[in-house]
Formats: C-alpha cells, sequence, structure tokens
C-alpha cells in the first residue's frame, strides 16, 4: 500500500490575473502564493517521503522549495523533475482569460463530458490524466509500500484523484483543488482510499505517520484512538 501525497502549486501570477497559463514559461508564484509556499514548511513539516516528484513547470517547484530548503525535509529519498505530472496542453487557450473563455462554447463541453475535449491545437484531458497515472503506478511498482508527494497543477490532479477513487473522468470538475492543498491517498495499486481531500490548513506528518488501511471497513472504521491509554 503506497501513501499518495498531492500538492497543487501555491497561488501564481497567472491566478492573480485570471489567465489559463498552461505550459507558458514565466509564470512564478504571486505574493500571497508565495506566503502560501512559506506555509508548507509547517503544514508538511515532518513528513518523510521515498520520492518527491515535481512537475517541470516553476511555480512547481517555488511552492515546495521553502519546505526543501527547512529543518524538517531530512526524510527526503530522492527528488525529481516529472515531466508526466506538468500542465495540461491547453494549446490556442494558452495565455488567455477566462472570463473570455467561458463564453466558447468548447467551455461548456469541458465542464459537462471533459473525456470528449481536446483543446484547439492542444491535449486531450484523457491524455493528460493517462499520462499523471503512468508516474503514480511507476513509483507504486518500484516500492508498493513507499510514501511519495507529488507537486502538480489543478486539473492534472482532480483527474488522478478521480481515477484513483473510482470516479468517472466526466465527474472530475466536481472535485475542487485549491492553489497550496494538500490531498493524501491510500493506494493499493488497483484502487485509492481517501484520507484527505484540498486541505489549505492543517498538519499532515500525523496522517503520514498513522498506519495504512488495504481494506474499505465496515461503518468507515474506527480511526485513530486520540485517547489516553489505560
Amino acid at each position: 500500500m503506497s501513501r499518495l501525497v498531492f500538492l497543487r502549486h501555491a497561488h501564481s501570477t497567472a491566478n492573480d490575473q485570471g489567465v489559463l497559463s498552461g505550459r507558458l514559461p514565466g509564470i512564478s508564484l504571486s505574493k500571497s502564493g508565495l506566503v502560501q509556499a512559506d506555509s508548507l514548511i509547517e503544514r508538511i513539516g515532518a513528513s518523510s517521503f521515498d520520492e518527491i516528484l515535481v512537475s517541470p513547470m516553476e511555480r512547481c517547484s517555488q511552492t515546495i522549495r521553502p519546505w526543501l530548503q527547512s529543518k524538517y525535509s531530512k526524510g527526503v529519498g530522492e527528488y525529481r523533475i516529472e515531466d508526466k505530472l506538468t500542465e495540461v496542453d491547453y494549446g490556442l487557450w494558452s495565455g488567455r482569460k477566462l472570463s473570455r473563455l467561458s463564453k466558447d462554447p468548447l467551455w461548456k463541453v469541458i465542464q459537462t463530458t471533459p473525456s470528449k475535449v481536446t483543446f484547439p491545437d492542444g491535449e486531450r484531458i484523457k491524455a493528460a490524466q493517462k499520462r499523471a497515472l503512468s508516474s503514480i503506478h511507476e513509483v507504486h511498482t518500484r516500492k508498493k509500500s513507499g510514501s511519495y508527494l507529488f507537486v502538480s497543477h489543478g486539473d492534472i490532479i482532480k483527474s488522478v484523484i478521480a481515477s484513483l477513487i473510482g470516479l468517472p473522468l466526466d465527474s472530475f470538475q466536481n472535485l475542487i483543488v485549491n492553489p497550496a492543498s494538500l490531498t493524501v491517498i491510500d493506494f493499493d495499486g488497483s484502487s485509492g482510499r481517501l484520507l484527505s481531500y484540498n486541505d489549505t490548513l492543517s498538519c499532515i506528518s500525523p496522517l503520514l505517520s498513522t498506519k495504512k488501511v488495504g481494506k474499505s471497513l465496515i461503518g468507515g472504521g474506527s480511526g485513530t484512538n486520540q485517547g489516553r491509554k489505560r
């Protein structure tokens, strides 16, 4: 059972401007995003990871850098840039205002049946989901009991979460993944157990130290006993 942690990059300059940046170069964190990145030092805390895999987009490496430079990062096995976690190629939509894109007929299709969408001169959403999932399966195959941190983008993380917990891709727009949010899933190689979702406040290190649960429990399970032993 692998423990997967998904971190969306912090608030970016493109988020600030209401622009769909996609893979355009030079998109960094906004002022509020830099604050969010600093907050991850304590929110990730003393967590250990066998691997940290990061999208090649600058805003992703900027997001995890403060934690990597902190006293807490000693428990990292390997850090690497992972091309399969990069942003969706939005093609001709890249760099355009979301307010204008929302008036395009394709926008409604993206909201209702995204599995059918290929962006103009860009990537198919289903293909983006497939490549990101392949990265997860690869690390799980190498060490099935490992803990992994994936730093990526909103649509990529949403599509991956949907697949891991058994939602169809056409339902992925029902998921919200905020900037600098953390989501934790236990993964057995075929399906996932959602432990924490879209968390922008908590420290996850206590959760990551809990025992992994390899099966669904009747009644939802009893959780971790926080009381004093007698």
